[in-house]
């Protein structure tokens, strides 16, 4: 519900939808990805920081082009 609600608030949503005759993102895809990431980070609390940018939505599927990570330091 959350996933989708943040994919609800995105300004460009209409873009998504289709626009101009082009067909709609496949926003299952979109929540896919939010879920994924949001059980990435759950299993590995050391995660501290996870930008996905950018992230395109085509009408069969989604994809993260670059990916930035920052995880805690290990304790000695």
């Amino acid at each position: 519900k959350d996933a989708a609600s943040m994919i609800d608030d995105i300004k460009g949503k209409p873009i998504l939808d289709g626009v101009r005759g082009q067909p709609p993102a496949d926003i299952e895809a979109l929540r896919s990805t939010i879920l994924g990431v949001s059980e990435l980070v759950q299993a590995h609390p050391e995660i501290r920081e996870l930008d996905l940018n950018p992230v395109f939505a085509y009408p069969d599927g989604a994809l993260a082009v670059d990916a930035r990570i920052v995880v805690s330091e290990a304790a000695s």
